[in-house]
């Protein structure tokens, strides 16, 4: 058992502090294989981490890299070796701290993989990249710990998945390699910690006290929410009154665009001129840099951001959080909370801010979620393979390796536990060859088996591209975008190249916060100007829209089967209660759709609650299948909620549409010439190795790489149908955007009770999807028939028809 030395507890004491039960329990436990400690935000889970490393290290005598810290975010290493720098000057311990990401540059990158320092703070790429050199074994030599923070985040992603192929790699380095995984907000605790432990490997799981409940509540306003929509522009003087009334205020949204609106709407109507800031993505790392800095010297009043502030920069000033919007998922709604009061044993306050009538009652199930602990998450399902083929082509970077110990190394990080060798054969097979139909070309021969039996690079050469591929993160096609006429250009952010190209000399559009002018386009840098308008273009930024999670969507029918709302506004309370006098509310175990007519259309709404995803997919499917019966569908649109349709003849028997086979039947058909697919193959075909993004010369413009992967996608799709590359695709289609897995569970939950009800006009919860964006034509029968009508009407009025003819001659 060890014990705090000490220096230690004299530091404590100065600072007035005493050390945590966990804190104290993750230093007795420091030689377990493997530890996940569960702490609330502020409660000290970084120093608990770090702990047993700066004890050891206090003591002398450790030449080299000790300990690895990783975590999601650039900043959030950032910030950690500055909160560690703190102890180790006060205490004066011979401990050297560093981190190491895309930012750092290339002299120190060179120093550190020469001389590593004790301590490395760093990101799931660049430990990649590190394992993939010749002297990763001199480089790991005396590693002994491995912090992974926020793991959490990292275990919803293919990041994840790559990091814990990475930490099986040192795992062969260093065999007695102690892993620590750290979080605030776990839904399934036994799953984090069979995925951070080394399988077979047991994981301690350590769960520090969760601190006061935490103040949530609806903001009041004296307006009621748009009918539809996302901006919450309603809730601007709310908001402001409530940031006047704090010390600091993060602002949170689900996507880049509606965090750009909000902060322009802010500021115009911001008249007592409060430092606001605004922190995103797609913002130039410098303004980001500033912004980050400007928080910790608590410069700002209210910063409005994105999920790039959502993890654990420690600002303690901050004292409110308010979300903009329905969260979607409950476990990011306790992480935003989170950021409020960093401090232990303080009760963080957050408001939730609903964007539309729809999303009261969302926000109302989620803070009930939130006070009952019900956190959500969905299954992450086995280790994908465009990762594992990654990591091979890694591994060889780094030397000739056997394909049996590389099987058992695999195999023992927790995604990749029940990978048969099978599967992991085809993967090697795929980074030797390309495959049967790309065996022929030399570009992608890029392995060759030994005499003795071990692999290595066909050609050592091409190790310098597949290390400038290294990663996991599929960003959109992405423009810079800079200031003209000033020197070297200002760097505001970026723009998503398809924004970019719809734009014309003198649109204007917002991007950190200010109206700019297109000006022009120039060897792929957007340039741009200042203007003075009010009124700009909104750029369409990258990043997820998120879908309404399935146990939140849960909880939200299980509010409208109540039989009065009484926590709800009264406009809201009336909504309901009229959608149950004129039609029926959506239960949990039956599907409600509803048919009318409006505006000489015929329209049909699906309550699905499956997700825009899903929802999205199940519109293009019942579409099709409604063309195929001849009722002539003009076009749908969705929501996380319901499906609206809209064409020529009403439906009249559902049960022929929603059949399951028939549906599964109509996504095979639709998949096999859809583009999406294209998109997820070239996704995975940048994982994999199949293409790549950056060359020595220059990185592929978006164009450019879909052009490469769309040829090769139809030549796999005609000549290798059962390429492997395909069958992932498929497999990440079905589970990422098209998510047939919610629709599937949507009819599983329903069983085939479905209410269709027949009616006389637009119902209470229909009307709002009128007012949606994002409307989705369809092609077929009913613009055929449309087109007929309308040019029998336009003959007969310049009398062309037939009987004019007929009495013409």
């Amino acid at each position: 058992m060890r014990s705090v030395p000490d220096v230690f507890n004299r530091w404590f004491a100065l600072r007035g502090w005493s050390i945590h039960p966990h804190q104290f329990a993750m230093l007795e436990r420091a030689d377990d294989p493997a530890t996940l400690l569960i702490a609330p935000t502020g409660g000290g889970k970084t120093l608990a981490g770090f702990l047993p490393t700066l004890v050891d290290l206090a003591q002398g005598g450790h030449d080299g890299l000790h300990t690895l810290y990783i975590s999601p975010l650039k900043a959030l290493a950032a910030d950690i070796r500055r909160n560690l720098t703190t102890p180790i000057t006060e205490m004066d311990l011979p401990i050297r701290v560093e981190d190491r990401t895309g930012d750092t540059p290339a002299s120190r990158k060179r120093r550190q993989r020469a001389d590593p320092p004790h301590i490395l703070l760093t990101t799931p790429e660049s430990l990649a990249l590190l394992t993939s050199y010749e002297d990763a074994p001199r480089i790991f030599k005396g590693l002994r710990r491995v912090v992974v923070d926020e793991i959490h985040a990292l275990a919803e992603s293919k990041r994840g998945d790559q990091l814990m192929l990475a930490l099986a790699r040192l795992q062969t380095l260093c065999p007695d390699l102690r892993r620590v995984g750290l979080s605030a907000t776990v839904e399934d605790p036994g799953a984090i910690a069979r995925l951070l432990a080394r399988h077979p490997d047991p994981c301690a799981i350590l769960e520090a006290d969760p601190g006061p409940e935490p103040d949530i509540s609806m903001l009041e306003t004296d307006q009621a929410p748009p009918w539809a929509g996302g901006g919450a522009a309603y809730a601007i003087p709310a908001v402001l009154e409530q940031v006047k009334a704090h010390t600091t205020t993060l602002i949170f949204h689900n996507t880049r665009a509606q965090a750009e609106l909000f902060f322009h709407n802010l500021w115009l109507a911001n008249e007592d001129a409060l430092p606001i800031g605004i922190h995103h993505g797609s913002l130039d790392r410098q303004q980001r840099e500033r912004v980050e800095g400007a928080m910790q010297r608590g410069e700002l009043r209210a910063i409005v951001c994105t999920g790039s502030l959502d993890l654990g920069i420690d600002w303690g000033d901050v004292d409110l959080v308010i979300q903009i919007g329905a969260p979607k998922n409950v476990k990011r709604l306790v992480q935003r909370i989170g950021r409020a009061n960093h401090r232990y044993n303080a009760p963080s306050k957050a408001l939730l801010v609903p964007a539309n009538r729809f999303e009261i009652v969302e926000c109302r199930a989620a803070l009930q979620a939130v006070r009952d602990h019900d956190l959500d998450g969905e299954p992450r399902g086995p280790g994908p393979r465009d990762v594992l083929c990654q990591h091979i082509l890694i591994t060889a970077c780094a030397g000739p390796f056997e394909a049996d110990a590389l099987y058992a190394e695999v195999t023992s990080a927790g995604a990749y536990a029940d990978l048969s060798r099978a599967d992991f054969d085809a993967c090697l097979e795929f980074c030797a060859t390309g495959g049967y139909a790309l065996r022929a070309y030399d570009q992608w021969q890029r392995l060759k088996q030994m005499p003795d039996g071990r692999w290595h690079l066909r050609d050592p050469r091409s190790a310098r591209l597949i290390r400038m591929n290294i990663g996991t993160i599929q960003d959109t096609d992405t423009l810079k975008v800079r200031m003209r006429r000033t020197r070297g250009g200002k760097p505001l952010g970026e723009i998503e190249e398809g924004f970019a190209a719809s734009l014309t000399p003198g649109d204007t559009f917002l991007i950190g916060g200010q109206i700019v002018r297109f000006e022009s386009l120039r060897e792929m840098v957007v340039e741009v100007s200042r203007d003075k308008g009010r009124t700009p273009k909104i750029a369409t930024f990258m990043g997820t829209k998120f879908a309404t999670s399935t146990q939140l969507s849960d909880r939200i029918l299980s509010m409208l089967a109540q039989d009065d709302w009484p926590e709800l506004p009264t406009h809201a309370r009336d909504w309901l209660h009229l959608q149950r006098d004129l039609s029926s509310l959506p239960e949990k175990g039956r599907l409600l759709i509803e048919s009318f007519p409006h505006d000489g259309r015929e329209h049909v709404c699906i309550y699905g609650f499956a997700g825009r995803n899903a929802q999205q997919t199940l519109g293009l499917l019942v579409t099709k299948r409604m063309e195929e019966m001849g009722l002539a569908p003009l076009g749908f649109v969705s929501t996380d909620y319901a499906t609206l349709i809209w064409g020529l003849e009403p439906m009249t028997d559902p049960a022929p549409i929603f059949a399951p086979d028939a549906l599964r039947d109509g996504l095979e058909q639709w998949l096999a010439g859809n583009a999406l697919m294209k998109r997820t193959f070239r996704a995975s075909a940048t994982i994999a190795g199949l293409i790549q993004r950056n060359t020595p010369q220059a990185r592929k413009t978006g164009r450019q790489a879909t052009f490469s992967s769309d040829i090769l996608y139809d030549t796999l799709v005609k000549y290798d149908p059962g390429h492997l590359l395909l069958d992932i695709t498929r497999q990440e289609a079905m589970r990422g955007l098209i998510d047939f897995g919610r629709i599937e569970q949507m009819l599983s939950r329903v069983g085939g009770r479905i209410d269709l009800l027949r009616l006389a006009r637009v119902t209470p919860f229909a009307a709002p999807l009128f007012l949606e964006a994002g409307r989705t034509p369809v092609e077929g029968a009913a613009q055929e028939r449309l087109l007929a009508e309308e040019t029998a009407k336009l003959m007969q009025l310049a009398g062309l028809d037939r009987e004019g003819l007929q009495s013409r001659a």
